[in-house]
């Protein structure tokens, strides 16, 4: 190897571990489940973590590189039962304000919904910090593909994917089923909101800063990202569930009526007397995986 060669490569190397770290230290860790614990447990005393389980009856494979973007890798996790039998898959997606948050939020309920038939997947994206929407749902748009790529290495039935997001992560699997619904078939939204610019949203900095500015700035793009603007006869079956705090499933109703009137199957379920993050926690973390499981079923293996 030349020395200009040579160069050349440790300049590139070096160029992609100053982007890999940048994006670290723009990583807001705020949003996990110790943090969200310590917060609830105030007003809900008899509250408990629903922790990962040591798993034998499945095999996880952890940090699997689905794509390479802006120059550095994402990752998704994988749950998959090790016996060669197809089945449907639903892919996790974490909240966290689109601004923090991890995949390893979701892993209980990846494993959980696993165990009940399906292969599950838990993914990392660009959060807003990293990279303004439209980033985050184009990645998981890439992990859709990688899944459906490498189907028969997952043991998937590509055309039996469900998409599954809690809060913000709700608001994307929600707009990827209406405005991209070919990509899956079905989708969960637990407590994330149906549009931006809602007498029931009470979404600012957060929206703002994932949107690029508030809607008096980029009306537009707070538009396009709001699921409820792109429900058509091709949308999805869809399941709500929400806890009683109407801000965080601002266009719900709207939606529900289009989903009637395209004569397209949605359920709506209520998590009552709990706090937004319900899924995470016992004693509501049984009752979402019951609801989740029954449209599942009804949905993908009836």
């Amino acid at each position: 190897m030349n020395d200009s060669l040579a160069r050349k490569i440790l300049l590139i190397i070096t160029l992609g571990m100053l982007v890999f770290i940048s994006a670290q230290g723009k990583k807001d860790t705020a949003f996990t489940l110790n943090s969200e614990f310590a917060k609830q447990i105030r007003k809900y005393p008899f509250i408990k973590k629903v922790n990962p389980t040591p798993q034998t009856a499945l095999k996880e494979e952890h940090n699997i590189v689905y794509a390479t973007l802006s120059g550095r890798d994402v990752h998704l996790d994988a749950f998959i039962h090790p016996e060669k039998k197809l089945l449907p898959a639903v892919i996790l997606i974490h909240g966290g304000g689109w601004k923090s948050g991890s995949k390893e939020l979701q892993k209980p309920l990846a494993q959980q919904i696993a165990l009940s038939g399906y292969q599950t997947f838990t993914l990392e994206y660009r959060l807003s910090a990293e990279a303004p929407y439209p980033a985050g749902i184009n990645d998981i748009r890439a992990a859709i593909d990688y899944i459906k790529k490498n189907s028969a290495s997952f043991n998937v039935v590509p055309k039996k994917i469900a998409l599954l997001g809690c809060s913000s992560g709700g608001q994307m699997a929600s707009l990827i089923g209406t405005k991209y619904p070919k990509e899956i078939n079905a989708v969960i939204d637990i407590d994330g909101l149906l549009a931006f610019h809602h007498p029931d949203s009470e979404e600012g900095k957060s929206a703002a800063d994932w949107l690029g500015g508030t809607y008096e700035v980029v009306p537009k793009i707070w538009e396009d990202a709001s699921a409820l603007t792109h429900v058509s006869e091709n949308t999805p079956p869809f399941l709500f569930i929400s806890s009683r705090f109407k801000r965080f499933t601002a266009g719900k109703a709207e939606m529900t009526e289009k989903l009637t009137q395209y004569g397209i199957y949605s359920e709506d379920r209520k998590i009552e007397n709990s706090p937004h993050t319900f899924w995470l926690f016992e004693p509501w973390f049984d009752t979402t995986l019951r609801y989740i499981n029954n449209f599942l079923y009804l949905n993908f293996k009836k």
